[in-house]
């Protein structure tokens, strides 16, 4: 098995993801997701809400 990676393939693509965690301003739960999802409609997990990402602040746990 000379030929297996020591890490999962295509990893690299994804090492600069940054997360965004926003509360929900309908039930209050913690929704988070990945930066290369910001420009997408969101919907909370917990209610069914939208949610906008773009009124949260960035620098959640990816970073």
């Amino acid at each position: 098995m000379a030929n297996t990676p020591k890490s999962c393939p295509g990893w690299e693509q994804f090492r600069s993801l940054s997360s965004v965690e926003c509360k929900c301003p309908e039930c209050g739960k913690e929704n988070e997701i990945f930066s290369d999802q910001f420009d997408r409609e969101h919907n909370c997990r917990a209610c069914g809400k939208p949610i906008d990402f773009k009124k949260c602040n960035p620098g959640g746990k990816g970073n």
